[in-house]
């Protein structure tokens, strides 16, 4: 599932290439919103809320998407021919006279009026990469299930929006705990540690093309333990473990990260 730093790219390139021109092709290829036709129309603006993207439209409309596990937008230069995927996988489709873009593989894809957008990400906590970030309400909304892993706890978009699988295994690194260890079991500064890290490299990340968490410049270390799995840790040496925590499978160091392990 892609992060809050991919998608602050995804809103970013699409507003790059749609904001403030008017659609001139539209295509929502899921039924219930076939019959939408949204040419003529100027684009206003498309804003990322943590994993999500609302694409805002003259007249009062969203078009709300959310990629998941492997949704993606690609904007190409109108006229050219997409190479995101057979045709079969395009969802959306949002054109001008100078570059499209389109949907693929979008689970998520919905035309809403845009004064309910609280309906569709009203439920998010703090947004990571947001305007109205608020560090201090992330951390309470951390600690107040304090029998919830850690690794859980980040997860949910309602304590804080943007952290995926990536972001989580290394946080829990970057803290020296597995994340199984329970909320209420962290040291008194961690959750705090723990938001401003996560702040820190999702604002560091979002302008690059490749996520990096260490601070090595060794080729193929970008990463303490994300996909790592019977690597040496680049800190102790120990090997890399890997399993699952809920559906996701999450990677941590036995030498360094201190806590339960599943």
């Amino acid at each position: 599932m892609p992060e809050g730093d991919t998608i602050w790219q995804a809103a970013h390139r699409l507003h790059a290439a749609l904001a403030g021109r008017v659609l001139t092709r539209s295509d929502l290829r899921v039924p219930r919103f076939a019959t939408a036709d949204l040419t003529g129309r100027t684009l206003l603006d498309v804003t990322p809320r943590g994993k999500h993207l609302l694409a805002r439209i003259e007249g009062g409309l969203t078009l709300h998407s959310h990629l998941r596990m492997d949704g993606a937008w690609r904007v190409y230069a109108t006229g050219q021919r997409p190479r995101g995927g057979p045709d079969h996988q395009i969802r959306a489709i949002l054109g001008n006279a100078e570059s499209t873009a389109y949907g693929y593989r979008l689970p998520v894809l919905e035309l809403i009026r845009t004064a309910d957008e609280a309906g569709a990400v009203g439920h998010l906590g703090p947004d990571l990469l947001g305007p109205d970030w608020d560090p201090e309400e992330a951390v309470r909304r951390l600690r107040s299930a304090p029998d919830r892993p850690l690794g859980e706890a980040l997860l949910d978009q309602r304590n804080l929006a943007g952290i995926g699988n990536v972001y989580k295994s290394e946080l829990a690194f970057l803290a020296a705990v597995t994340p199984w260890l329970p909320v209420g079991e962290l040291a008194p500064d961690v959750p705090d540690r723990l938001v401003a890290t996560a702040h820190r490299l999702l604002e560091a990340n979002k302008d690059r093309p490749d996520r990096r968490t260490t601070t090595t410049r060794r080729p193929g270390t970008p990463l303490h333990v994300y996909g790592r799995g019977g690597q040496p840790c680049l800190r102790c040496g120990a090997r890399i473990r890997k399993a699952e925590l809920g559906d996701r499978i999450t990677y941590w160091c036995p030498g360094c990260q201190q806590g339960p392990t599943n």
